[in-house]
């Protein structure tokens, strides 16, 4: 699993969104998507036939009968009670001297522990199928800008989830990874994120985030094929950590594409060596700094110090080093400062899914062009930015 996540989060995946749902009143479309939702998850994790889970399905048949009408209560108190249920039965058998050591309550343990886990693998399966099968995702984009002349230049596509409003996008990756279906996951995001495109501004070029996985699949050049979006207009962004045996594959598999305009970015890749000769290799166009190196930059000189040497590697292999995740005046001026070209964050633009946000971007960029043309700093002396249209661009001596 390449995403961690809180044990009690996966246990009640849905539960979360349905506790605070289940206090509404019914009154619009979105509660009727969820009730509908939530029913077909039901239906299917009672359409089981593993022996091990029928008590868990009784169980569920109960709820459903308490709650006629209203699944999203009946599956919240399902969920909610299937871990409590779990431990009572744990702590029957020892009370009844069924259990007389340390290793047989441990097996035990670990057998509730696996029902427990089967039985949210169904659930999670069933609302991961139900997405891929009615494409219940839309495409979020958020504004990239040239931080030199404060305009929009491209776009990130990120996945919004129709049925959940409380796990970001991150965790249903990170489940569908789980069960077998990350790549069909990331495929329906890809999907969407290049239908919806056709709506942004044309001059745009579009950040489509990818695994390695997604990228070495035979399916990645037949659907950027037959869509309409042109080929440079697309970055590819590579996420996660470059192994030795990925860089020759992801080498051979993109080069068609980037020899018909495909550009590619990968996220930041650490201070290893290895991993820098593997970006290296691939020579991306962009490269995008952590997360982790935006936040409170303008107090943390050693990751300044950080910045300006991933700020040399970039130049080095002729990429543009973009920051995320900028969410303060602070960190905007700062990153401008030690010569970071592009950038996005909640500072910057949120991301939206509304088409008329889309066209009004570069209308609100001109208080960030005012407030870029006062900043310069050292590491800009001696480099002009040459940028390219609907492209990233290229920083250069």
């Amino acid at each position: 699993m390449s995403t961690q996540k809180p044990y009690p989060r996966a246990a009640t995946d849905a539960a979360k969104h349905l506790v605070s749902e289940a206090s509404k009143p019914p009154a619009d479309d979105g509660q009727g998507v969820l009730r509908a939702q939530t029913q077909e998850i039901i239906d299917q994790v009672l359409a089981g036939s593993s022996p091990t889970a029928a008590g868990m399905r009784a169980q569920l048949r109960e709820h459903v009968a308490a709650h006629p009408g209203r699944p999203e209560t009946a599956l919240r108190d399902h969920l909610a009670a299937l871990r409590p249920e779990l431990a009572a039965k744990i702590d029957q058998r020892v009370s009844n001297g069924q259990v007389s050591s340390n290793t047989q309550l441990s097996e035990l343990s670990s057998q509730a522990a696996e029902q427990g886990h089967a039985s949210r693998q169904g659930v999670g399966r069933a609302r991961l199928e139900a997405v891929l099968r009615d494409r219940m995702l839309v495409t979020a984009f958020q504004p990239i800008y040239d931080l030199l002349t404060g305009s929009v230049v491209g776009a990130e596509a990120l996945t919004r989830f129709v049925s959940d409003g409380a796990d970001p996008a991150v965790y249903w990756f990170a489940e569908a990874e789980d069960i077998g279906l990350r790549t069909d996951l990331e495929f329906a995001a890809l999907e969407s994120a290049l239908t919806s495109a056709r709506e942004l501004p044309p001059e745009l070029f579009v950040a489509l985030k990818l695994s390695h996985t997604a990228c070495l699949d035979n399916r990645l050049p037949a659907l950027i094929g037959q869509t309409s979006l042109a080929p440079d207009r697309m970055v590819l962004e590579l996420s996660g950590r470059i192994g030795a045996d990925q860089a020759g594959p992801l080498e051979a598999v993109l080069e068609p594409l980037r020899g018909a305009g495909v550009r590619l970015s990968i996220d930041h890749s650490g201070s290893s060596l290895v991993s820098a000769r593997h970006v290296s290799r691939l020579r991306p166009e962009m490269i995008k700094l952590d997360a982790g190196l935006t936040a409170g930059i303008d107090q943390d000189s050693l990751r300044q110090d950080l910045v300006v040497a991933e700020l040399d590697f970039a130049r080095r292999i002729g990429a543009t080093l973009s920051a995320q995740h900028i969410e303060t005046g602070a960190e905007l001026a700062t990153m401008a400062g030690l010569g970071i070209t592009h950038g996005q964050g909640f500072h910057l633009g949120r991301p939206t899914v509304q088409p008329q946000e889309w066209a009004s971007w570069q209308e609100n960029a001109g208080s960030l062009a005012a407030t870029m043309a006062g900043l310069s700093g050292p590491e800009t002396a001696g480099f002009s930015f040459v940028p390219l249209q609907g492209s990233p661009g290229v920083a250069r001596a």
